[in-house]
């Protein structure tokens, strides 16, 4: 038996430490099918649902290694599937190579059946993209693709037509007229510098040593960095503030922490954000600019691995390029420790009431459920080294001010491209990548439903993993967005009767487990985190509980109330749900 090409690609995948590819067949791609087969015992095809879930688990297992992820698709609407999670991966800088199939190259560009010319379609989305039209390109451009996945943080991408899947390996059918051959790579990245230069490092040190009221931003870039943010903030007494996709950066109970920022943030980030005056940013380029302090008012240091993304939010004093834990480990040195520790333990104080209001609304006393008691009860009966997956919405609130980063707890969740339903298939990967740890994916009824077949995944590869459904029958984070508009809702809650997913999650061989009661949520948790297997419990929630911002603007409330004079429905309920809320606070208090 010949070897055949698409066996040079999945060896050349093997070299370069990828175990596991994530997809499903198809006619476009059985060449490659082929060589998977022929060499499974070096990589595992992980065969899924729907294509877009592939694309989300290769982001995830890159989120939560730092190694290339792998998905597959066929040809035309398999490849077209893909997009979605390959934005993730793009947005949120993470290395993803996209294989897909493509007509025989004798037919294309003839209308034949299925012809998407899926190399147009992910020029936006791919850093590398390329049909292959020589068995002898192979292996070299899967070295090529692969480092520039890594080198810009990124997608790859690339398309074998079938006949060139198939064909003998190194065949080169055509005469070479050009002084060249097929270049002899081999599976080797090397990494950029990561430590700033010595001079940019002593004006940050500079800057930092001189302010009086510091604060940190801790991003995703300095995940892998967390005792060097923790000496860093230890040495300047300056409170951290910590985005979204980097909440894991540092325990959520350090007297550091201050939450985040933004509509899912904490009163304190907010404050500290208006009160300091000098800002050290670490490997976050964070978005929203409204929730950063006013050009020209704070001193602004930023540690960044992209010399393109450094002083893209806010005018930057000192841009220090370099990866978060090489460039902090070189800085420390040059930080003098200051002895007033008056801003900070201010901050821990602040901090400590906060963390308290948040606790009263964990209340098992209301009905319908808090969503707040429902994270409430996961944080507390889940491991110190779990990993939590999120989709977006209402529960990223939730998840961003109720679940505790702990030990060796992990977080993650769709960052800057904020898509729903990458939950379930995050968690799938992840699972795949640490067998040994809990893997807990916290949804919406909104984003499960999307890819719920994925469930059934779970089960058919023997994954333990535990989906527990925030079930508030609607859109929840649109709505409150469209009220804080100013604007009744309209088309965002579901019509009667509510979805029992748990029913779906017995059909598939799993455990299942409705909860419309508080009084069963906490016992139901803990027997779905105990069980050995997929399990599942969907849980009716308050669909009128607004993830309120930390600290409310008069702009923000304005809207609010116009929203309500204006028509909007269950405004009764609503303000019910809000008055409940506070009235938890004061009992706590």
């Amino acid at each position: 038996m010949s070897t055949i090409a698409s066996e040079l690609l999945i060896e050349r995948l093997a070299d370069w430490g990828v175990d596991t590819v994530y997809g499903m067949p198809g006619d476009g791609i059985n060449g490659i099918m082929e060589g998977l087969r022929r060499h499974a015992d070096k990589v595992r095809f992980v065969l899924v649902q729907h294509e877009e879930a592939a694309a989300f688990m290769a982001v995830a297992h890159a989120k939560a290694t730092g190694r290339i992820g792998v998905c597959l698709a066929t040809s035309g609407p398999g490849g077209i599937h893909l997009l979605n999670g390959l934005y993730d991966a793009k947005l949120d800088h993470q290395p993803v190579l996209a294989i897909t199939g493509m007509q025989e190259s004798s037919v294309l560009g003839t209308g034949y059946q299925q012809e998407v010319h899926l190399d147009q379609v992910f020029a936006d989305v791919a850093e590398y993209n390329l049909v292959v039209g020589n068995p002898a390109q192979l292996p070299g451009v899967v070295d090529i693709a692969i480092r520039t996945a890594y080198a810009r943080r990124g997608v790859a991408h690339l398309s074998l037509p079938n006949d060139v899947q198939i064909a003998e390996a190194g065949a080169d059918p055509y005469p070479q007229v050009a002084p060249a051959r097929p270049p002899a790579t081999a599976a080797v990245y090397l990494r950029p510098p990561a430590v700033p230069p010595a001079e940019d490092l002593r004006a940050a040190a500079d800057v930092l040593n001189r302010s009086e009221r510091p604060a940190i931003l801790a991003g995703a870039g300095a995940l892998h960095a967390r005792a060097e943010v923790l000496a860093v903030a230890e040495a300047l007494g300056a409170p951290v503030i910590k985005t979204l996709p980097g909440k894991a950066v540092i325990p959520d109970d350090s007297p550091y922490a201050v939450g985040g920022i933004g509509l899912l943030g904490t009163r304190p980030g907010e404050e500290l954000i208006e009160d300091c005056d000098t800002l050290f940013m670490i490997g976050t380029n964070f978005p929203y600019t409204r929730h950063l302090p006013e050009p020209g008012r704070a001193r602004v240091v930023q540690l960044e691995a992209d010399p393109a993304r450094a002083g893209v939010r806010m005018p930057t004093e000192v841009p220090l390029i370099g990866d978060a834990k090489e460039g902090l480990r070189a800085l420390l040195p040059l930080l003098g420790r200051t002895g007033d520790r008056a801003h900070l333990t201010g901050y821990t104080e602040r901090m400590n009431a906060w963390r308290a209001d948040m606790a009263a609304l964990e209340s098992p006393r209301r009905h319908p459920i808090a969503p707040q008691y429902l994270i409430g009860c996961l944080d507390r009966a889940a491991t110190d080294d779990a990993i939590l997956t999120c989709d977006s919405g209402t529960i990223a609130t939730w998840a961003a001010r109720h679940w505790t980063i702990r030990g060796e707890r992990g977080f993650y969740l769709s960052g800057n491209l904020a898509s729903m339903a990458p939950g379930l298939p995050y968690a799938i990967a992840m699972q795949h990548a640490f067998p040994g740890r809990q893997v807990i994916a916290y949804v919406g009824d909104g984003g499960f439903a999307m890819l719920m077949a994925e469930f059934m995944t779970a089960v058919r590869h023997g994954l333990p993993v535990k989906v527990v459904i925030n079930n508030n029958n609607s859109l929840g984070q649109i709505l409150w967005e469209q009220m804080v508009l100013g604007y009744p809702e309209h088309g965002v809650r579901y019509a009667e009767p509510v979805a029992d997913f748990s029913a779906w999650a017995r059909s598939c061989g799993g455990h299942g487990r409705k909860v419309t009661e508080a009084g069963e949520l906490d016992e139901a948790v803990r027997q779905a985190l105990a069980h050995d297997g997929p399990a599942l419990v969907d849980v009716d929630v308050d669909p009128d509980e607004p993830p309120m911002p930390g600290k409310v603007s008069y702009e923000q409330a304005k809207n609010f109330a116009q929203a309500f004079l204006r028509g909007q429905p269950r405004r009764a309920s609503i303000a019910s749900t809000l008055f409940k809320d506070k009235i938890s606070q004061l009992r706590s208090g």
